[in-house]
């Protein structure tokens, strides 16, 4: 550990340097650079804090020790022995918790996030699923306070979707929502079907981490931009004005619909948002198809024709495969309450990681 110390020391003296500037009256006048500095600092601020809390720790042991080296009498000695041993749990979770924080971070974590919701086999029963998907994203969303957007979608005339794209901003929510990229799939009896049989059915889901125009440049002559009138469910035209928008990327020839507003500026600035985040997540996904080995062995392989969860609604069961966790709480889950499993794959994920840097 004693290369991760000289680390953390050095981080410690960064980030006193960094609460000098911030309070320094001419680094204030410059705001670029101090809200730089201000938000290098709360960077640091977490590995700083435990840290502190490490050495505290450390520092009572060594404490504790000099005083079992001296004549105690038995029953403060059996008090201060109990102690040793608490601390030295301690010691060690708060080992592990810098070991943690010290692992390379996503740079998307602190992104805003696209959630791309598509129906899968199953036909409308799979509509249905999506829409119950992007509810259960929404209400996740509403718990952690972010903000929601629908950003398109096409309805069906039962109330499900064939697609659905649900942009989610607040902090951390591609850091939360990062791991939901694959198939999910559903085993219910259908709403469609009279005689009872259980069907399954699915839906992909894409997390997308939002994209700044400054990390991807996109040429307006790389664009092909049609405009049309919006339709609803079943294809009927739902105004008679030109306000939907679709935006091909010809170099890549990615396809963007936006009609859910009726104005065709925003329904552009919409499609325009994906368009990016797409863009970025192709750029993305070729990197991590250079390191794919080391993919492997972290929560999801990032191939979104994976088979990730199952809503088994006959016996109220939800089931991560990737880290064989169940849970009989299926309702729950659909109303958003996604915390026990976002959790298990962010642990899981870290102690793969771990297992890389050891």
């Amino acid at each position: 550990m004693r290369p991760v110390f000289d680390k953390l020391k050095g981080l410690e003296e960064r980030y006193e340097e960094l609460n000098r500037l911030i309070g320094d009256p001419a680094v204030m006048a410059d705001q670029n650079r101090w809200r730089g500095y201000v938000k290098a600092h709360a960077e640091l601020e977490e590995i700083v804090a435990a840290y502190r809390e490490y050495k505290r720790i450390a520092n009572e042991i060594r404490e504790a020790r000099e005083l079992l080296e001296q004549p105690l009498e038995s029953d403060f000695r059996e008090l201060v022995v109990e102690e040793l041993e608490r601390l030295e749990e301690q010691k060690q979770a708060a080992e592990q918790r810098l070991r943690i924080l010290l692992l390379p971070r996503d740079p998307n974590d602190e992104k805003n996030v696209l959630v791309e919701i598509r129906a899968g086999t199953g036909g409308e029963e799979a509509a249905l699923f999506a829409a119950d998907l992007l509810r259960m994203y929404s209400r996740y969303a509403e718990s952690r306070g972010w903000r929601t957007e629908l950003l398109s979608s096409s309805p069906t005339d039962l109330g499900g979707f064939k697609e659905a794209i649900l942009l989610v901003e607040g902090k951390g929510a591609y850091s939360r929502l990062k791991f939901e990229s694959g198939v999910h799939r559903v085993q219910r009896v259908p709403v469609t079907e009279a005689g009872g049989r259980i069907h399954t059915s699915a839906a992909t889901v894409a997390v997308l981490p939002e994209a700044e125009e400054v990390e991807v440049e996109i040429d307006p002559r790389d664009l092909r931009i049609d405009v049309f009138c919006s339709t609803g469910p079943g294809g009927q035209s739902v105004n008679t004005t030109q306000s939907a928008v679709r935006i091909t990327h010809l170099p890549t020839n990615i396809v963007v619909t936006c009609q859910d507003e009726k104005s065709q500026h925003k329904n552009k600035e919409k499609a325009m948002r994906v368009l990016r985040a797409r863009l970025l997540d192709r750029l993305q996904q070729e990197q991590h198809a250079k390191m794919a080995q080391a993919r492997r062995m972290m929560v999801g392989t990032g191939d979104r024709s994976e088979r990730i969860r199952t809503y088994n609604f006959p016996q109220n069961r939800v089931t991560d495969h990737r880290i064989g966790l169940t849970i009989y709480r299926l309702e729950e889950v659909l109303q958003g309450n996604l915390d026990e499993i976002i959790d298990a794959l962010i642990t899981s994920d870290q102690a793969a990681r771990l297992r890389q840097v050891q």
